[in-house]
């Protein structure tokens, strides 16, 4: 006979209840398990990216930039007068000094002028030679007359004192005595018109000369002029250096003040260093610096800052002070780095790939498991291969410092 139990179903179904909800439970365990563990970090090898340790210490700000060497004695040649190229002596690179020849000019207009600028010149002087002649002439008449003057007047005043004597003794009459001296006081009066005739020719010599003296002095000058142009057409060198361009050919037709020739010193060169506008601004007159040619490094100063920004840059001129290599010539290629100070004592790390002076940027830093985490650094001072860290890593911390663009969304990378 079947026993009734009332309470078996009731007793199941509390054990499905409680069976499902320890099965919830475990699940929403897992799950919250699961959602709070952070993605798998993405990998990488080791050997391809650069690592880097931050040191404390002394660092050297510097800058650096592409540059070419420039003679710092350059000279034009400009033609004097319109021409045309007869004739090219010499080529770039040959040495030159004062009076070297490099290359003829020929205008016959210029030869046509030089010689009648010389025959004006010529005419010119003869004229005031034969003015000079007929005014010293007439100086000697007017002397000749003037000493005639004088000799009459002596003698009509010998000839009155006489009478003065003769007619208090008797023997000349009041008659003869009254001629002889109104003839005295005439021979007197014309002596002193002669004597002032005389003197005024001897003064008006200069002036009446200074006229014609000018016009040749204007004709010397125009005739030096055109013998200048015509000397000019042998174009020389006016330096000690070497012939560095002539940008003209035979046949070819050059104006007055065209340059046709470049004359430099290729012993005394400077550096033009061409230097990021953005790092330009602490550089001053009288930083050091070295220019690396590829065939040695030299030393210099800077001795000009460009005020202006051209493509992005700023020129500075650096004097060299060592000796110059082998090799070294003008338009050579040459690094230039300039050294802006030395900071005592920070924090710094080899310059990454990314990021500027003055600047917040995320960086992995390396923990001992191998795996890099993105770390906020605050950058302060840069230099070419260092920068200063203000803020976010200490001394011993090792950074990958290469280029981690492509894993901009991963908070973590594993190194293998």
């Amino acid at each position: 006979m079947d026993i009734a139990r009332p309470n078996a179903a009731k007793e199941k179904r509390r054990k499905r209840i409680i069976y499902a909800t320890i099965a919830g439970v475990v699940v929403l365990g897992i799950s919250i398990f699961l959602f709070t563990l952070k993605p798998a970090a993405p990998t990488m090898e080791r050997n391809l990216v650069w690592v880097g340790t931050v040191k404390r210490g002394p660092m050297l700000r510097q800058v650096r930039g592409l540059g070419t060497l420039v003679p710092e004695e350059i000279r034009w040649i400009a033609a004097r007068t319109q021409g045309r190229v007869d004739k090219i002596i010499i080529r770039p690179g040959a040495p030159v000094e004062p009076g070297t020849l490099i290359l003829e000019l020929s205008n016959p207009d210029v030869v046509s002028n030089a010689a009648n600028a010389k025959s004006q010149l010529l005419a010119a002087e003869a004229q005031l030679a034969n003015q000079r002649v007929q005014l010293e002439s007439q100086l000697l008449a007017a002397e000749a007359a003037a000493a005639l003057a004088r000799d009459t007047f002596e003698r009509a005043k010998l000839q009155a004192e006489v009478d003065d004597e003769l007619l208090k003794d008797g023997l000349v009459s009041p008659v003869q005595h009254k001629l002889s001296q109104v003839a005295a006081e005439t021979a007197r009066t014309r002596n002193d018109i002669e004597q002032k005739r005389f003197a005024f020719a001897k003064e008006s010599i200069k002036p009446q000369l200074a006229v014609q003296e000018a016009e040749v002095e204007r004709l010397a000058s125009l005739s030096r002029l055109r013998n200048e142009e015509l000397e000019a057409l042998q174009v020389r060198a006016t330096m000690v250096g070497v012939l560095s361009a002539l940008p003209v050919e035979v046949g070819a037709q050059v104006q007055p003040g065209q340059n046709i020739a470049r004359v430099a010193d290729p012993t005394k060169l400077k550096a033009e260093v061409r230097i990021a506008e953005t790092q330009a601004k602490d550089i001053t007159h009288g930083q050091l610096a070295s220019i690396d040619t590829r065939n040695g490094i030299v030393a210099g100063r800077v001795s000009r800052i460009d005020p202006a920004v051209q493509n992005g840059t700023v020129t500075v001129d650096v004097t060299i002070s060592d000796q110059l290599p082998k090799g070294a010539r003008p338009d050579l290629s040459v690094d230039g780095t300039i050294e802006l100070e030395r900071l005592d004592d920070v924090v710094y790390v080899d310059r990454p790939a990314f990021g500027q002076e003055r600047s917040t940027i995320s960086i992995f830093k390396l923990g001992e498991d191998d795996i890099a985490t993105r770390t906020q650094v605050q950058l302060g001072r840069s230099s070419v291969n260092t920068i200063e860290v203000i803020a976010g890593l200490v001394p011993g911390d090792r950074v990958i410092l290469s280029d981690m663009s492509q894993h901009d969304s991963a908070q973590r990378v594993k190194l293998n």
